[in-house]
């Protein structure tokens, strides 16, 4: 890191879990974020603040004036642009120390394996189950960290699938694919807005000590949040024996 870094970073590195060391890591490092929205903004600026060196953001849709509600890593001069360009737009004013890489198109199955596969960590911040599914199955096939998160109304969940250990359940032993689209929009449902910035910096942290390689991670339980009651839960997870995506042995379901 040169001198301009290390003052910048410098309240990581006083850190001890962190330190130097640690804080180059970060600059080394690359992670994929999958949507540029309400859970997307606060993920990317917290990596890209906290000096995660590189950075790729996949959003093929626009900002609309109905976002900057929650959506805060968009302004509203950027109503009608990319949300990914806009977020690699926004990055740029806080940290030009971060390199992001911009996809515009929607992905699909075939580009989240070349995606997945360049990075350290992958984030899920999307409301489409569609590519939910495809990403996981990119994590699970090259044995890649997810940081699954949702939100709608006044309920979010976190949980993180590390398709790295063997005990781990994916996605799709949590949620299992009916064949239908059940995203729930916000769009459709509405979404109290600081909601999106609690469970979209959760993930950030969950990411941050991934890359780390600090604590104990979300893996095996899903964080459930209320903000009404302001409570948080967890629950166990377990892996399903029976899931076609990583077939893993043993057993499924969620325990309280």
């Amino acid at each position: 890191m040169n001198d301009n870094q290390l003052l910048r970073y410098s309240r990581h590195i006083l850190l001890p879990q962190i330190g130097y060391e640690g804080q180059e890591q970060l600059v080394n490092s690359h992670a994929l974020i999958i949507g540029a929205g309400g859970l997307g903004s606060p993920v990317a600026l917290y990596l890209a603040a906290a000096g995660v060196g590189t950075l790729t953001i996949c959003d093929f849709d626009v900002v609309d004036l109905t976002n900057l509600q929650r959506q805060i890593i968009h302004t509203t001069a950027a109503v009608g642009s990319n949300k990914a360009h806009s977020a690699a737009q926004t990055i740029a004013a806080i940290n030009p120390e971060t390199q992001v890489q911009v996809i515009e198109q929607r992905v699909d199955a075939a580009s989240l394996q070349a995606l997945v596969a360049d990075a350290d960590v992958v984030i899920d911040c999307t409301d489409n189950f569609a590519i939910r599914y495809a990403t996981n199955q990119a994590c699970v096939s090259l044995r890649k960290p997810l940081v699954s998160g949702a939100a709608i109304g006044f309920e979010g969940q976190v949980s993180v699938f590390d398709m790295r250990h063997d005990d781990s359940p994916c996605y799709h032993c949590l949620f299992p694919n009916l064949g239908g689209d059940e995203a729930l929009r916000c769009a459709d449902n509405g979404v109290f807005a600081p909601l999106v910035g609690m469970i979209g910096t959760t993930q950030a942290a969950e990411a941050m000590k991934l890359l780390l390689g600090l604590g104990r991670s979300l893996e095996g339980r899903l964080l459930l949040l209320d903000v009404l009651s302001m409570e948080w839960r967890s629950l166990k997870l377990s892996k399903d024996a029976s899931c076609p995506v990583c077939n893993h042995e043993g057993g499924a379901g969620v325990k309280a």
